[in-house]
């Protein structure tokens, strides 16, 4: 990465439109709870974290498929008013765009259901332009709303072209052997409890134990997140942990999603000694900051935000990239 120059992060993943209800509460299985008017807004984990690096100060490039229809062409031209390049963003032809159902109850809790509608048909062979893309990347973020062949693919390519991997296992598929593969061409792991508990079978009674078993899979970073009681870290150096910041939350919808684009960004690049516990920070940081905010990229925080954060809660000013 030269001086000066702005990280340059490729996201292979997802496009959605979301559509949220808020509720006093969740449901139970069988259950109506009524709610509120019907909320649109541009989602997919990997349109949310391109467009969360790019206001974080990356240079963004998204890979994924929509289809045909109206909500294909309003998500691309917002990602593009984002400063997110969609170049590699394909149409397609026989699927619709996908859709995710959210509710929101009053605490910023969520539930979420997808139809991946063209994410589904994002194949392998859709991939032909990514080398190129990758010749000068900082990183590959990758996530598991489109297919694991796809997923399994772009981390081979970031592997022949020497770009550090980052998966974000969500939402977490069957653990079978060509997941298994993934996390062993994975150079850092972004997982919650559930997805953590889903890869080991450990309970969340100890997250250290957690994020050791995590490594033993295979990448050599992991990074489990908490949610309000903050994140663990590991790597060689040891087991880190990170505490959470204080912010009144009102969405949880995309936090996870800026937590990963900065940590990606925080981590590139940068191999002094605990450079992956203070980029855990800066993640918090980050995801805190985005459930202050309704929606996923509508609440995607900008790089001032969190140093301002930072320097109030941590005492520490802006780090270096």
């Amino acid at each position: 990465m030269s001086a000066g120059r702005a990280i340059r992060m490729v996201v292979v993943g997802s496009l959605n439109m979301d559509l949220c209800v808020r509720v006093p509460r969740l449901p139970e299985p069988g259950e109506t709870v009524a709610g509120r008017s019907l909320e649109r807004s541009p989602g997919g984990k990997g349109a949310n974290q391109a467009v969360a690096a790019s206001r974080l100060g990356a240079s963004a490039s998204l890979v994924g498929s929509v289809g045909t229809d109206s909500f294909g062409t309003e998500l691309t031209r917002g990602l593009t008013a984002e400063g997110v390049d969609v170049a590699a963003v394909t149409y397609s032809a026989t699927a619709p765009t996908g859709v995710a159902m959210i509710i929101v109850e009053a605490s910023g809790e969520n539930m979420i259901t997808l139809a991946p509608g063209a994410n589904g048909e994002l194949r392998p062979a859709d991939l032909a332009g990514l080398g190129p893309m990758l010749a000068d990347a900082d990183a590959l973020l990758l996530q598991l709303e489109i297919p694991l062949a796809t997923v399994r693919a772009a981390a081979r390519t970031a592997r022949d072209h020497g770009v550090p991997v980052i998966l974000n296992a969500a939402p977490l598929p069957l653990v079978d052997a060509e997941l298994l593969d993934l996390l062993h061409l994975t150079d850092l792991l972004v997982v919650n409890e559930t997805e953590a508990a889903g890869l080991t079978g450990l309970d969340r009674a100890d997250p250290a134990a957690t994020a050791v078993a995590l490594r033993r899979l295979g990448p050599p970073e992991v990074v489990l997140t908490l949610g309000a009681q903050g994140a663990v870290a590991a790597d060689a150096a040891g087991v880190h942990q990170v505490p959470p910041f204080a912010v009144d939350a009102v969405d949880a919808v995309g936090a996870g999603d800026a937590f990963c684009a900065e940590l990606v960004l925080a981590r590139a690049g940068c191999d002094t000694p605990g450079a992956l516990a203070a980029a855990t920070g800066r993640a918090c940081a980050a995801g805190a900051l985005a459930t202050t905010r309704p929606g996923a990229q509508t609440a995607a925080p900008w790089r001032a935000e969190v140093d301002r954060l930072l320097a109030e809660q941590r005492g520490v000013g802006s780090h270096a990239r």
